[in-house]
């Protein structure tokens, strides 16, 4: 299982969210952290800002996270993506006229899951850690709240809690036929920021320990395919051996790769297109 703090200071500069700070407490206390506002300089820190509910380090850390889907940068991602034809749009299947229910199973900060929603795909959200989880949430909220994306956020549905718990409970019209996972994985770029925002997610999430359960899971439940995102260099999801054999016996159908990822598909259903 992934590890999480023990405790986390939550402020709120604006004063503005009283109710908000007392269920962002209830959550995290229910996955055993406590709420101090008196931490140690290098613990972490919840904070209400103007801008939205941020992340961040004590001193020393001066990395910050905050969900803005409507940021400069991600607009852009998303209108110069190359759109359904970009690499994330091909791996999950999406053709002229089909765009498939995809259920994000590590969720994280939502940008993978927010792209496949502006391309038209209907989107689940799944994030088992409280403090992501406010992260997105609040991102979410303000992204409905912004003429220009507030049509791509009605398309998604966010559930706090373990995808491998949650995937026998949806409802059939529920029931994904895209499951994507991306599992943390160490972060090979050079980019200072980069690393600074991976450093305070792996402070809260830490290591994914069971992916390849997930892995499993998810092939149970995923109707047509299951979308395993991977650094380039790296092997198949529950690896066995450098020829990438899994340990069920199978190996992905095909893969899709950019210069820095790659997409391993495994179909869960036969299908004579393999995108």
């Amino acid at each position: 299982m992934f590890t999480i703090p023990n405790s986390i200071a939550i402020t709120d500069q604006t004063g503005c969210h009283p109710k908000e700070v007392a269920e962002l407490a209830t959550a995290l206390n229910s996955q055993g952290i406590s709420i101090n506002d008196a931490l140690p300089p290098a613990e972490i820190e919840l904070c209400f800002s103007q801008d939205g509910l941020r992340l961040q380090g004590g001193k020393g850390e001066t990395g910050s996270i905050i969900v803005d889907f409507g940021s400069d940068s991600f607009i852009y991602r998303m209108m110069k993506g190359g759109g359904r034809k970009q690499p994330l749009g091909r791996a999950v299947g999406l053709k002229p006229g089909y765009s498939p229910l995809v259920l994000d199973a590590t969720a994280g900060l939502g940008r993978d899951g927010f792209l496949l929603a502006s391309l038209g795909c209907r989107v689940i959200l799944c994030e088992r850690s409280a403090i992501i989880y406010a992260l997105l949430r609040d991102g979410l909220a303000r992204a409905a709240a912004d003429p220009r994306l507030k049509a791509i956020a009605r398309r998604i549905t966010l559930y706090l809690g373990d995808s491998m718990q949650l995937l026998p409970l949806l409802a059939d019209e529920q029931r994904p036929e895209v499951i994507y996972l991306d599992p943390m994985f160490p972060h090979r770029s050079k980019s200072a920021l980069v690393k600074k925002e991976m450093r305070l997610v792996r402070t809260v999430v830490g290591d994914d320990h069971d992916t390849c359960a997930l892995l499993q899971t998810a092939m149970a439940h995923a109707g047509k395919r299951v979308v395993c995102k991977r650094p380039i260099q790296a092997a198949p999801l529950n690896a066995a051996s450098r020829e990438g054999q899994n340990r069920d016996g199978r190996r992905p159908d095909f893969a899709i790769t950019t210069p820095k990822h790659r997409y391993d598909i495994y179909l869960t259903r036969p299908q004579t297109d393999m995108g």
